[in-house]
Formats: structure tokens, C-alpha cells, sequence
């Protein structure tokens, strides 16, 4: 699994390898536990998205509106601390310019920003967040237990070590020691799998980290992410 994507990420252009990556994480989702498991015991509850059952246009709209309070809840008490330490780390040399940060993420087109959306939430989150917290956080704490347990939260030695994989395998796809960052936003991303049931609220969360230390680049003239 960690293999394909890395194999992936060497060989493709760049701009196709995040979503062959994505459909690799998303197919081996699929093998693991939709193919002949119960989908609900893995977390990917997300509306029916992942599931076998039929859409129900309510239940939908009911989990994407937890998936969206809940990442806003996170993005309020994480965002604020999280842009001003960006600017203390990075030091840039220019002030943030929204409108910098619109025409580099745009790329000079009106479906620039929405595309950069979409695919940060589609191409990048949903697979990743199905295949860690939908399908390895939950199967290592089925395994190993969840013996903490705490704000409506169970929480087992899956969270730990499915992030510290995810962070390892960011770092084979782009060998740089600054990836393993991605650790501590995992962390997050797993604990609103085990708060929620689903995994919807941290796919949200997760594209919005990336669009948004996309726009904090961009605005303080670092560029356009690839």
C-alpha cells in the first residue's frame, strides 16, 4: 500500500500523482472494507458516501452539517494560534496579501480556487482520511482496544500509530523531514473520527488545514502549491 504510493509519486507527472494516490488509498479502502465487511465498523460513515446502502438525501444533509460544525469548532480554536506561528517560523520577507494569495491559488482562472477546493477535499482528504481513520485507526483499535475515554471520545493506540504511519508515508512520497509535521494535525483528524463515528468531519478539517497553509504560502509570496 505504502509502496504503491510512493512507487506513484516517483513515477507520475505531478499533476496526475494526487489522484492516482488517492484512488489507491480509496481502492484499497474499498478492498479492505467494502468489499465484504460492514462499512458502519470502520467509521466511513459519511451520508452513505462509503457505504453500500442507498443515498438517504436526509441523513446526508444531517452528517455534512456535524461534519461542517465540527471541523469549524476545531478550525476556530486550532487556525488562530497555528497563522501566527506560521509567520514567526517562516519569517517572510513580504506582508500577507489576499489578493496575492487569490491570483497564485487561482491560476489565472475563475475556476482556479474552486478547482483547488474540490481537490483538496475530494482528491486528497476523502481518500486519505477513508484509508487512515476509516480503515487503520479503527482496525488497530478494534485489535488493540480503546482504553482511554473521555468527551464522548474512546480512544485506543490506533490514533497514535496510524498517525505516525500517515506522517511516515508523507515523508516517502516527498523525502523532507519537514513532513512529518502532518503527525500532529493527525492527530486531530483522528480524534474526530472517534468523537463523530464518521469520518466526515475530518475530511473537512483536513482539506481546510491544507487550503489553508495553501492561501498563508501564497499570501506571504512563497507560491502557488504544486
Amino acid at each position: 500500500m505504502a509502496g504503491a504510493a510512493t512507487f506513484a509519486s516517483r513515477t507520475v507527472p505531478s499533476e496526475h500523482a494526487a489522484s492516482v494516490i488517492g484512488l489507491i488509498f480509496l481502492g484499497a479502502t474499498y478492498w479492505l472494507c467494502l468489499r465484504g465487511g460492514q462499512p458502519g465498523d470502520f467509521g466511513l460513515a459519511g451520508g452513505g458516501l462509503l457505504e453500500r446502502e442507498p443515498l438517504d438525501p436526509g441523513r446526508l444533509a444531517r452528517e455534512c452539517a456535524q461534519a461542517l460544525a465540527w471541523s469549524l469548532a476545531v478550525s476556530v480554536v486550532v487556525f488562530p494560534p497555528f497563522v501566527i506561528g506560521f509567520a514567526i517560523w517562516y519569517q517572510p520577507d513580504l506582508p500577507f496579501e489576499w489578493s496575492r494569495a487569490v491570483s497564485e491559488l487561482g491560476r489565472g482562472s475563475s475556476w482556479g480556487l474552486a478547482d483547488l477546493v474540490l481537490g483538496h477535499l475530494l482528491v486528497v482528504a476523502l481518500p486519505e482520511e477513508a484509508f487512515f481513520r476509516g480503515y487503520l485507526q479503527s482496525a488497530l483499535d478494534r485489535r488493540w482496544g480503546t482504553p482511554l475515554r473521555g468527551l464522548g471520545m474512546d480512544i485506543g493506540h490506533g490514533l497514535w500509530v496510524s498517525s505516525a504511519i500517515f506522517a511516515l508515508g508523507h515523508v516517502a512520497t516527498t523525502p523532507h523531514p519537514a513532513r512529518l509535521a502532518v503527525f500532529f494535525p493527525s492527530l486531530l483528524f483522528g480524534l474526530l473520527r472517534a468523537r463523530t463515528g464518521g469520518i466526515g468531519a475530518s475530511i473537512v478539517f483536513h482539506a481546510t488545514c491544507n487550503l489553508v497553509a495553501a492561501v498563508l504560502a501564497a499570501g506571504y509570496g512563497f507560491g502557488a502549491p504544486p
